[in-house]
């Protein structure tokens, strides 16, 4: 297996992540993310140096940053920290959303015992507020394609609150779904990622197609 790269110079490599591989290195697992952007580091670059910039669930595909140079994962980090990266994720629900559009406000509880996120409707001590739009793109009688812009990282958020409003994700059965969809994926992409690259300054948009979607006759498409 082989990165799937989107685009690349001396200081950072994004690529098409495919779902079912976890992205940092494990002595459980192999291979992962990780292993494979050093195998293609080490047959490209005398000295590589490589950062985890940010993670996406092993179920979920779509576009991730890596850093080449540790100057980079420092500025790249911070840009995460500071919610200067633009995200934008493509979801197929088992569900259609009672509104068209809408902004999702909770509070998120990470449990860490059943690495799961639990919703409150009031803030607590444990929780952080979890917050996202969303737009409907195309749907079918029972399923619906949506674009989700989060405006918070909180983990597993867009699983957690697209469920919480009775629209789980596609085969995110962790999350309430009850169809299957592909083994170790669910129908989560990471369409759109926008960032300022730490070498140029210049503001990159980087996008990649959903492997899933809804055809003209509504029917799901895709390969998995």
């Amino acid at each position: 297996m082989k990165l799937s790269i989107i685009a690349e110079n001396r200081f950072w490599m994004a690529i098409n992540k495919p779902a079912g591989l976890i992205v940092e290195k494990s002595p459980f697992e192999s291979p992962t993310i990780e292993d494979l952007a050093w195998e293609y580091l080490e047959g490209t670059v005398k000295r590589p140096f490589l950062g985890i910039v940010h993670r996406l669930d092993r179920v979920t595909s779509g576009v991730l940053i890596l850093a080449k140079k540790k100057l980079a994962l420092r500025e790249l980090n911070q840009q995460f920290s500071d919610r200067l990266v633009e995200k934008v994720y493509h979801a197929l629900t088992a569900a259609i959303p009672e509104h068209r559009e809408g902004e999702l406000i909770d509070w998120l509880e990470k449990d860490q015992k059943n690495k799961k996120a639990i919703l409150h409707l009031t803030k607590k001590t444990f929780t952080k507020r979890a917050i996202l739009n969303y737009k409907v793109l195309d749907q079918d009688d029972s399923k619906a394609l949506l674009e989700i812009k989060p405006a918070t990282g909180r983990f597993h958020q867009i699983r957690a609150q697209l469920a919480q409003m009775d629209c789980p994700i596609l085969g995110d059965t962790k999350y309430g779904a009850q169809e299957a969809f592909a083994e170790k994926q669910i129908a989560l992409h990471a369409y759109q990622l926008r960032f300022t690259c730490p070498l140029t300054k210049e503001r990159i948009s980087l996008t990649v197609d959903a492997p899933f979607g809804l055809d003209n006759d509504g029917k799901l498409k895709g390969s998995f």
